[in-house]
This record gives structure tokens, sequence and C-alpha cells, in this order.
């Protein structure tokens, strides 16, 4: 093979394993931070950090107790997990005002 065809298949050889590189997922890049999100989507609405959730999502039923097993910090007192939308919300058990939220995609992180 000569000179050029090699540099020329070197290039596509290097290009190609660029293109095809795996995702830098949170896991990869970073702790639980990484996954950590600033607003979501639930139910056709968008809810930012500080808005409350409906009545539905502060029942017992989506009181996520077992929040280590899915690789939640422990919640603040006054407070409780919830999952809505795919994500894992922390809201206040007075009002249900929105603390923090993270991706659903922590569970599983390793």
């Amino acid at each position: 093979m000569g000179k050029t065809k090699m540099l020329l298949l070197g290039t596509l050889l290097a290009t190609a394993s660029t293109t095809f590189a795996a995702p830098q997922t949170p896991a990869a890049t970073g702790g639980t931070q990484s996954y950590e999100v600033k607003d979501f989507v639930a139910d056709f609405t968008k809810f930012t950090i500080g808005d409350t959730v409906p009545e539905m999502y502060r029942s017992e039923e989506y009181n996520i107790k077992q929040w280590n097993l899915r690789n939640l910090p422990a919640p603040d007192p006054g407070s409780h997990w919830t999952y809505m939308g795919g994500n894992y919300v922390l809201i206040t058990d007075a009002d249900g005002k929105i603390l923090k939220a993270y991706n659903g995609d922590i569970f599983y992180h390793r």
C-alpha cells in the first residue's frame, strides 16, 4: 500500500473510533451530583426547584422509604423522596415544595 493510502486509512480509522466511542454517562463522569436536575417534566407539566407538586405525589403511595437502595442521599428532616415522571424528587412533608431532583438513572449508579 502506498504512503497516501496508509495515511488515509489511519485517518479514517481514527475518526471512526472517535465517532463510535461510548457516550459519557453521569456514572462515568462523576458522583451522584451529576444526576441532579434543575427542572423536569411530569404529567405534561414542567416542574422546577421551588415548585409545589400535585397532592398525588405527596401521598404515602409515592413516598420512597428505601432511598438508599436507589442511590439517593438521605432526605433532610421534614422532607421525603417521591417519584415523578422518571425522576426522584425531594419534597417537603408540609407543603410538597420541591427541594431537589435527580434523574431516574441514578438508580443504576455504581
